[in-house]
């Protein structure tokens, strides 16, 4: 599988990385091992988890994403995340000093691990200056607990902001921002895209197929397929499962069916082929689902696609999912 750089940093990660939301969650320990062996086998390097994950059993993902690894742990790259409520008081979250040194020891237990190659702070912590965070984050670099450091659903002004104050006091910037970006939902592109290529940070675009949405699965007048997300979430139903979105999706399975493509393979490659994405993460909850990904990846857009994609999905309004 090919590898990028994350931004202009020298990590390098591959195109297709898995979100291990569902380990511990949806899959128990056979099925997520089998799930991380069939990534490892496949040429994907960047597992990407978090302290909160997975539903109903935090700490669960990271668990079993260590013992999964095992040995071949070596071989990839670990991205993990902080500052999520770890408790139901919600007191154990944060980007302050005090909490990511105990964050961070508690990963790198669950992860069985002696160092977190990408650690990303997982929501902006407004109660916590962000230079008392990149201090924090910089003496984990120093004592090579961490690799790297990222960020998670930042704006473009707090990432500038966050990456400014760490050049002023030459501490380790964010290489990384992990957003929600999707055919769907472009928000991004209103001007984090921008920000992120100007200071050269890598982008980790997370629910590329909107939830399901671009799956293929969803159809207008329909029954919901069992057990998908946004079939079992009336959050999630009632934000995506819309008429707009739906004709969206109908111009777009248009579009790939004239190329004899998939919706998924449009998802995936579209993202892949902007400038600033470093690598697609995507859940799998199974072996064959993963090789249908890592599949997707492989083809390459024309500029002609492209701009007929922009012209689709009305990119010039940078349409919204919501209302």
């Amino acid at each position: 599988m090919k590898e990028r750089n994350v931004g202009r940093s020298g990590l390098k990660v591959s195109v297709l990385g898995l979100g291990c939301n569902n380990l511990g969650g949806r899959l128990d320990r056979v099925a997520s091992t089998r799930v991380v062996h069939a990534a490892l086998d496949l040429g994907v390097t960047l597992f990407d988890t978090a302290d909160v994950y997975a539903m109903g059993n935090r700490g669960g993902s990271e668990i079993l994403l260590g013992e999964a690894l095992g040995e071949r742990r070596k071989e990839i790259v670990v991205a993990t995340k902080f500052g999520l409520p770890m408790d139901d008081e919600r007191k154990q979250r944060g980007g302050s000093r005090r909490y990511i040194m105990n964050a961070v020891e508690a990963s790198l237990a669950r992860l069985k691990t002696d160092w977190i190659d990408l650690y990303q702070i997982h929501v902006p912590d407004p109660e916590t200056p962000i230079e008392e965070t990149l201090r924090a984050l910089d003496d984990l670099v120093s004592q090579g607990k961490v690799r790297y450091i990222g960020c998670s659903n930042f704006r473009a002004w707090q990432m500038v902001d966050a990456n400014l104050k760490a050049r002023q006091a030459n501490l380790t910037p964010f290489v990384s921002c992990q957003n929600e970006y999707s055919l769907v939902v472009r928000d991004v592109d209103r001007e984090l895209s921008d920000a992120m290529l100007a200071y050269g940070v890598g982008f980790l675009p997370y629910f590329p197929l909107a939830s399901g949405l671009l799956s293929g699965k969803y159809r207008r007048n329909a029954a919901l397929p069992q057990g998908a997300r946004l079939t079992i979430s009336p959050r999630m139903t009632d934000r995506f499962l819309n008429e707009s979105n739906y004709e969206l999706v109908e111009k777009l399975q248009d579009f790939c069916d004239g190329r004899g493509r998939t919706l998924l393979e449009l998802a995936f490659s579209w993202l892949l082929a902007r400038p600033f994405v470093s690598s697609v993460i995507a859940g799998a909850s199974n072996p064959e689902q993963l090789g249908q990904n890592a599949k997707a990846v492989e083809w390459v857009l024309t500029t002609e696609d492209l701009a007929e994609i922009d012209r689709i999905t009305d990119a010039g309004s940078l349409r919204q999912t919501i209302g």
